[in-house]
């Protein structure tokens, strides 16, 4: 018997291109916002057939609000339809964003190892645009994030 096979893909989302860096974001990233976001692009764009092909498998597994990186599973067969809804989300909310695809991977281990190189790699850039203005608050909550994608599983 042969298991289930997903695709996980990382994403990196880019809050309103034409904002400074220093100011604080518009809209604060979750995975009800961007799950809702992905859905009605794809339902927009594939229609009500194309949704109900693509919703059985899709789920946002993580979303970390600081380095704005989340990781996205969809079934193989229908990865490259929600992949490209994806690139056709041009808000959450009233907030324009822009997703960049990081990784595609077929397994949840290397989609979390992936994951976690970009992540630690994004919160150490944020940390030299903040500069002292980082508090232990914000260390905290990427702490809390990098734990949970150590231990993400199905």
């Amino acid at each position: 018997m042969v298991g289930f096979k997903n695709r996980y893909m990382i994403m990196e989302v880019f809050l309103d291109p034409n904002r400074d860096l220093g100011v604080h974001d518009p809209i604060i990233i979750t995975q009800f916002n961007v799950a809702k976001a992905i859905k009605d692009s794809i339902l927009v764009n594939f229609g009500e057939c194309g949704l109900a092909s693509s919703i059985g498998s899709f789920q946002v597994k993580y979303v970390n609000p600081i380095t704005k990186l989340c990781i996205i599973r969809a079934s193989r067969e229908d990865h490259q339809k929600v992949w490209s809804a994806i690139t056709m989300v041009r808000s959450i909310g009233n907030c324009p964003v822009l997703f960049s695809l990081l990784d595609l991977s077929g397994s949840i281990r290397a989609c979390r190892n992936a994951a976690l190189k970009c992540d630690e790699a994004k919160f150490e850039q944020y940390k030299l645009v903040v500069g002292d203005r980082l508090t232990d608050d914000i260390n905290n909550q990427m702490q809390n994030c990098l734990e949970k994608i150590k231990i993400l599983e199905y």
